[in-house]
């Protein structure tokens, strides 16, 4: 696809990225999704009062419209004498509209939230993946980890 720019959110296209949440949950078989405007003023809600942890990435095209999305969660960890500062990733919501798949994009999205987390001075980033996305993300360099383990403590 041609014509496309892979950039951080702005804050106008916010309600933009909410739709593309919604349409990702409704794609993904989500029941009872509640009213899609009221999710969009909450979700642009949140993702101004998390501005500092959340940084959406956005796929747009040459006449403004956003087909694709991917969040960073930086999470700030325990210090260490050799590193007073330290941070980790998480990779969440990576969508991209169904007719601009299977291009590129995703990829192209995926390694823009890499280069971020680099700038950044994260030691790692993390992602929870659906089997179909994982040759994706091992693409653009994610490995398995025998050494993270998950704990779910809810029904999410």
């Amino acid at each position: 696809m041609e014509n496309i720019s892979i950039r951080p959110a702005r804050s106008g296209e916010l309600a933009a990225v909410a739709a593309l949440r919604w349409e990702w949950l409704v794609e993904n078989g989500g029941e009872a999704l509640g009213e899609h405007d009221e999710f969009v003023r909450h979700f642009v809600d949140w993702a101004r009062d998390n501005a500092g942890s959340h940084r959406c990435m956005v796929v747009v095209r040459d006449d403004g419209v956003v087909i694709g999305m991917a969040w960073l969660a930086v999470v700030q960890r325990v210090p260490t004498p050799r590193a007073p500062r330290r941070a980790s990733g998480d990779l969440q919501c990576v969508y991209v509209v169904p007719e601009a798949r299977d291009g590129g994009l995703g990829g192209r999205l995926i390694r823009a939230v890499l280069d971020e987390a680099r700038e950044l001075g994260l030691e790692r980033v993390t992602v929870h993946s659906s089997r179909r996305a994982i040759p994706a993300y091992a693409r653009c360099g994610f490995q398995e980890s025998p050494r993270l383990l998950q704990a779910r403590v809810a029904g999410a």
